[in-house]
């Protein structure tokens, strides 16, 4: 396959769901805020982590920039591995660069984590590059696609054969930034009814085996 291949992290390649809900809890409790429900918690995954705190928590200004803070504390040394990855995507991965695609992480989690979580879980050696945020610097989805592109050195032709994969909106409308289209996968159930198709995705797959057919029976988009 011709493929460019640019894929989401949590939701996406690995299901993070423990790790993240524990560690908002986890920073909520130290700043004395109440929890909210669970649906509220599984809405953090995806999202850049600050916004999501001004959101759903109603913290703002230093507040937001503390609770991420103390999310950190716990997620490096334990919440980034309270983490699964999705079912027989890795062997996916592998296969589809063995056939000539080129696959890379874009992602709005910290590049240094999705770096060990690429690494654990065995997605590493098919990506030829992890792009992710970088702490502090208010990277917006489509920054973090846009930065990936760079540093695979993508070209305007290059962007015809290119393809996000993704678990929700943000994904999608992200890639939409940069010219590129979306496949929405659904391997964990975090987007809302719907959401994908809504965004703008050109598929909605449920598993690994799907995205392997889509990307095997559809022209290049764009």
């Amino acid at each position: 396959m011709d493929r460019i291949l640019l894929f989401d992290l949590d939701g996406t390649l690995t299901d993070s769901r423990e790790g993240i809900v524990r560690c908002v809890r986890y920073a909520l409790e130290k700043r004395n805020r109440p929890i909210p429900p669970e649906d509220t918690l599984l809405r953090f995954i995806g999202p850049p982590l600050e916004d999501s705190f001004r959101r759903y928590c109603g913290l703002t200004g230093e507040e937001a920039e503390e609770a991420v803070r103390l999310y950190r504390e716990r997620y490096a040394p334990i919440g980034l591995y309270e983490n699964r990855p999705a079912p027989g995507l890795a062997d996916y991965c592998r296969r589809w660069k063995a056939e000539g695609c080129r696959l890379a992480l874009a992602s709005s989690k910290s590049e240094a984590m999705c770096v060990k979580v690429c690494e654990r879980f065995g997605f590493s050696g098919s990506l030829e590059v992890i792009a992710g945020s970088r702490p502090g610097s208010g990277m917006t989805k489509a920054d973090v696609i846009r930065e990936c592109m760079a540093r695979m050195q993508l070209t305007e032709e290059d962007k015809r054969r290119t393809l996000m994969v993704g678990d929700r909106k943000f994904d999608v409308e992200g890639a939409a930034e940069c010219g590129l289209p979306c496949v929405g996968v659904e391997f964990f159930g975090y987007a809302e009814p719907g959401e994908l198709k809504a965004a703008g995705a050109v598929a909605v797959v449920k598993t690994a085996a799907e995205l392997d057919a889509y990307l095997r029976s559809c022209a290049c988009p764009g």
